[in-house]
């Protein structure tokens, strides 16, 4: 789709960039020429995907440094760390955190420990990053992912609806205030892209009415490439007169109502279906 030198000369953060989405969307920068450097709280999965891309792909340039996104320090330090050999063209606000939960159950250290990763790591890394770039007088790309529940919600994830919301207006908000500067922010709402262990926490057994591809008007799951085009795409110069937007993947599957089927049966669960769950999840 791409030609193999579209990120080159682009050195691009990406948090929580071990696993998941982030990891996929990391390899597809590499392909493209890119240098990547992965960032997240475990050092050793960072180490270990970090390996699988120099194998995979010999003769990239990929680094990693721990970082806890949560901290303002934290992120301060890793910046620092990233800059002492050479400034970022890219950041990916892409770590995030979400469980299922009855709202009214929740701990204020349950909310805390989404809206700390989600909503304040991503502020806090699109500060350390864009006053750095302001002072150096450098064009800047912020890309953050976040969910269609911004505009509709999400029974029994409130928190990390609420967290990309806030992510969402951060994004349109420094849109303006940062594009005379030659920063521009976007956003990318991914619909279901199923990830190994991720998926049974936020979709477990007995949570649908239906099977999730049939709640998608394409009737089919998204593939891991189409997402990493998508943020390969954002992350080019060729779409450079883009900023302040948030991006649907989902195949229509926001469009067929406030989150379709998904978790339709969990309103009707009795206490001990939620007690059941609750003791899986601690397993």
């Amino acid at each position: 789709m791409y030609a193999s030198n579209l990120l080159v000369g682009k050195k691009i953060l990406i948090t929580g960039g071990g696993t998941g989405l982030g990891k996929s969307i990391g390899k597809r920068y590499l392909e493209l020429g890119a240098e990547l450097v992965i960032a997240g709280r475990r050092l050793d999965v960072l180490e270990a995907t970090a390996s699988e891309f120099r194998e995979a792909l010999p003769g990239v340039k990929v680094s990693t440094v721990r970082a806890d996104v949560r901290d303002a320090d934290s992120v301060e330090a890793m910046m620092e760390t990233i800059w002492q050999d050479g400034p970022l063209d890219v950041l990916l606000c892409n770590a995030a955190a979400n469980f299922i939960a009855r709202t009214e159950t929740l701990s204020s250290r349950a909310v805390d420990a989404v809206l700390d990763i989600v909503l304040h790591g991503s502020f806090y890394c699109a500060i350390a990053a864009g006053k750095r770039w302001i002072a150096e007088g450098r064009r800047g790309n912020v890309i953050s992912t976040v969910s269609t529940p911004t505009m509709t919600g999400s029974a029994f994830t409130a928190p990390s609806a609420a967290a990309k919301a806030g992510v969402l207006a951060m994004t349109r908000s420094l849109a303006v205030e940062w594009g005379p500067k030659g920063i521009r922010l976007n956003c990318v709402a991914p619909g279901l892209f199923p990830t190994p262990g991720a998926w049974e926490q936020l979709y477990p057994k007995g949570s649908q009415v239906e099977p999730q591809d049939q709640g998608v008007p394409l009737r089919r799951f998204g593939e891991h490439q189409e997402l990493a085009d998508l943020y390969s795409y954002l992350a080019c110069d060729g779409s450079g007169y883009i900023t302040g937007e948030m991006i649907v993947i989902d195949g229509g599957r926001w469009m067929q109502g406030v989150g379709g089927p998904t978790f339709r049966a969990m309103q009707d669960w009795s206490e001990e279906q939620w007690n059941a769950m609750r003791g899986k999840g601690r397993q």
